[in-house]
């Protein structure tokens, strides 16, 4: 597939191009010029002609949806809602049929730990920006899901990480490894999952925060790394 990756400034949506890149052919975006990538095009994501190009060719949408860490509060959300819109829209007008939109277990994490929460709970997320924004993005995805314009594949992430990197850090039962995140974005790619879904994405171990139970069964999702430690 062709695929664009926003973004570009972030690890993430880096690891992204490199580990989808083995299968498919990558373009990377980003509001501001960003050297040294290969593959990239900057797009401020406006309502104009040079959304459409960027877009254009392109199969698929992963929208990992991460502002720049310049940006203020105002400036995450309206990277999350209106260029969000936008991306969407000109997918629609550009004949793209599937959008992955990358969001976090975050929005989750004000329910009481005893609960065991899935995909069907509703969001509680806080007045951060940060996290309200990560919402409002979802909700904008959503509508254009709801309209039949667009396939959206939600993945909630739990905390990325290199597992090499925290054998000796205090557990956190919401890691995912970065190489499980890059699995789950793959399979969302190529799995018909209807017009609207949400997948939990985190380790799955006997400790994990979340079920992934859903992931698993729909995605074929099956985390290499298990974070769970003895106790």
């Amino acid at each position: 597939m062709n695929l664009l990756i926003t973004s570009a400034t972030s690890s993430l949506a880096q690891l992204l191009a490199h580990s989808l890149g083995e299968e498919h052919a990558v373009r990377l975006t980003e509001r501001i010029p960003t050297p040294n990538l290969a593959e990239f095009a900057a797009c401020a994501l406006g309502h104009d002609l040079s959304t459409n190009l960027l877009v254009r060719g392109m199969d698929a949408i992963v929208h990992v949806a991460e502002p720049l860490p310049t940006d203020n509060e105002l400036q995450q959300i309206d990277y999350l809602t209106r260029c969000t819109y936008n991306l969407c829209m000109v997918a629609v007008a550009e004949g793209v049929r599937r959008l992955v939109y990358l969001s976090t277990l975050d929005l989750m994490m004000a329910y009481d730990e005893r609960y065991t929460v899935s995909e069907r709970w509703r969001p509680l997320p806080s007045p951060a920006a940060p996290l309200l924004a990560k919402h409002l993005g979802e909700q904008v995805c959503r509508e254009f899901a709801r309209e039949h314009k667009l396939d959206v594949a939600v993945l909630r992430l739990g905390r990325v990480v290199q597992s090499a990197t925290v054998t000796d850090a205090p557990f956190d039962p919401c890691w995912v490894d970065e190489q499980d995140v890059a699995q789950a974005v793959r399979r969302a790619l190529v799995t018909d999952t209807g017009r609207w879904a949400i997948f939990h994405i985190q380790h799955g171990g006997p400790q994990a925060r979340f079920s992934i139970a859903t992931a698993q069964r729909v995605l074929g999702f099956a985390p290499v790394v298990d974070f769970s430690r003895e106790t």
